[in-house]
């Protein structure tokens, strides 16, 4: 048996290694986010390359181009934690400014426009096989949850504390689109995702408000 295929099974359904170890790498990535840790970045690498193989053994294109565009934004937010925390110092986790948080919000809008389109004409959405107008909305969810993965990550790789609510905004389409899809490990995992992620924006914007930093910009006229 070629490793990709490589698994167990389940009540009548054959599990990947490369699918559950993948999605087990993706939940302990927020885990280790929530602690600041730089293995944040490697193990969310592996946890791509592990859902990359098990998408593209299952034929889904689409989700294969997210999980190498997670890999490659390990690879940025590895380097710029690296970087943040040269010579001891602890990683600078801030609130984005209203600059970042108008650019993030311009380019989920306008991102869910352009990839949507790419994934309907492509057909790499597996809503763009279904008829209209359930396609075209499954296709729009589809862009959203991958443009807006693609800015939290980034986010996260600056350290914003704004990085967690992009992935909540995510998380509430992600969440009942799976489920409605009759994805239920997927469902699950989402809403898992989610509540990690409510708690781990709870504990950075505790940190935020405790560091010098914010106390100096509180002191500031």
């Amino acid at each position: 048996m070629n490793w990709a295929n490589a698994g167990f099974t389940v009540f009548g359904t054959h599990v990947l290694w490369t699918d559950l170890i993948g999605n087990i790498a993706a939940l302990s990535t927020v885990l280790l986010a929530m602690r600041k840790s730089i293995w944040t970045w490697p193990v969310q690498f592996t946890g791509s390359v592990l859902l990359f193989i098990a998408s593209i053994n299952a034929h889904i294109t689409g989700n294969a181009l997210k999980q190498a565009m997670f890999a490659g934004l390990a690879v940025y937010g590895w380097w710029a934690w690296r970087r943040g925390t040269q010579d001891g110092k602890q990683l600078p986790i801030r609130p984005a400014e209203r600059r970042e948080r108008l650019l993030l919000i311009g380019l989920m809008l306008l991102g869910t426009v352009v990839v949507g389109l790419l994934f309907f004409v492509t057909g790499l959405s597996w809503g763009a096989h279904e008829p209209l107008p359930k396609g075209a909305f499954l296709v729009a969810a589809d862009a959203y949850i991958f443009v807006g993965s693609a800015l939290a990550t980034w986010a996260q790789g600056r350290a914003l504390v704004d990085f967690w609510i992009v992935w909540v905004a995510v998380d509430l389409v992600g969440v009942p689109l799976a489920f409605s899809s009759g994805l239920v490990v997927s469902g699950a995992v989402y809403a898992v995702f989610f509540v990690l992620v409510l708690i781990g924006f709870v504990k950075w914007l505790r940190e935020y408000r405790s560091s010098p930093l914010a106390v100096a910009e509180a002191v500031t006229p």
